[in-house]
């Protein structure tokens, strides 16, 4: 049952309260913002000075002066209970920069690991298709290598005025494929053609075609080109998008540390204004609430 509190004491609370509102000097009122340092708010166990990450005691600073100009802290309990809440709402900051760098890191480790020229693997994977042609043609790297093959063969064409048999065997290192074979299927067809006035003639005009057909052929790997760089960049981003979400070992154990110190801010709060409603003369009821042991 609560305990009654007469109408004499309530008064009495009051006149008591208004006289305990804290320094109200500057030279009193820097002192008590000093009392911090009693509870260990700017202790080395709360920020993170490492060699490599650093957390910043300015800005823990003024997130704790901003907090107790809030709560306006009177006596050393109430100045330990800020102490507790700007603690833990660092701590929580911190958690959720350490999911915004877990996803960082996962986002951007497995789009260098996709970008990493890794030709080796891609040769293999190329080579041990019917149609490797085909397959290169299903990735803007592969058609990029097409198309430096057939560039090749057009400034020897330019040369030497002739598509040579050399020249054919280019693409692919000489293997087997339906460039090559389109290439020699051309080349055989210009032989038997006796058309023409004069063989400089001829040989010009077997120049002609075979660029023309080079033309035509990195023409139509570009356009392909733009079409698989825009279905690259489609999957690109739907890699990314599936990366965000933290591995869920990782993530497990984030939700359980910010629940840990969600727990311990709102301990605080609450033993806070009861404290301070208690100070401003309130008859506060004893807390509803049970307050169970966290798991570890």
């Amino acid at each position: 049952m609560p305990k009654t509190v007469s109408a004499r004491q309530l008064a009495a609370n009051a006149r008591n309260a208004r006289k305990s509102t804290g320094p109200k000097t500057p030279q009193g009122r820097d002192v008590s913002k000093r009392n911090a340092l009693k509870h260990g708010i700017f202790s080395k166990e709360v920020l993170v000075h490492g060699f490599y990450f650093q957390e910043s005691s300015q800005e823990f600073t003024a997130l704790f002066e901003d907090f107790r100009q809030s709560l306006n802290p009177v006596g050393p309990v109430e100045e330990m209970l800020v102490d507790q809440i700007v603690t833990a709402h660092w701590r929580l900051r911190r958690a959720l920069r350490a999911e915004s760098g877990e996803i960082t890191l996962s986002v951007e480790k497995g789009q260098f690991e996709r970008s990493k020229p890794n030709m080796h693997w891609r040769w293999m994977g190329w080579e041990l298709t019917p149609d490797q042609v085909g397959a290169m043609e299903e990735s803007a790297i592969g058609i990029d290598i097409l198309a430096s093959w057939l560039r090749e063969i057009r400034d020897e064409v330019e040369e030497k005025g002739e598509l040579t048999e050399a020249a054919v065997k280019l693409p692919c290192r000489g293997r087997p494929n339906l460039l090559s074979i389109e290439l020699e299927d051309l080349r055989l067809e210009l032989l038997k053609n006796t058309a023409g006035a004069d063989p400089a003639g001829r040989r010009e005009a077997n120049k002609k075609q075979v660029l023309s057909f080079i033309h035509g052929k990195l023409a139509e790997l570009a356009c392909n080109r733009a079409n698989c760089v825009r279905r690259e960049l489609a999957e690109e981003n739907a890699r990314q998008a599936v990366a965000v979400l933290p591995a869920p070992e990782v993530l497990d154990k984030i939700l359980r540390y910010e629940t840990k110190l969600q727990r311990q801010l709102f301990r605080a709060m609450n033993h806070l204004e009861r404290l301070q409603r208690m100070r401003q003369g309130e008859a506060v009821p004893p807390p509803l609430a049970m307050e169970l042991p966290e798991r570890s």
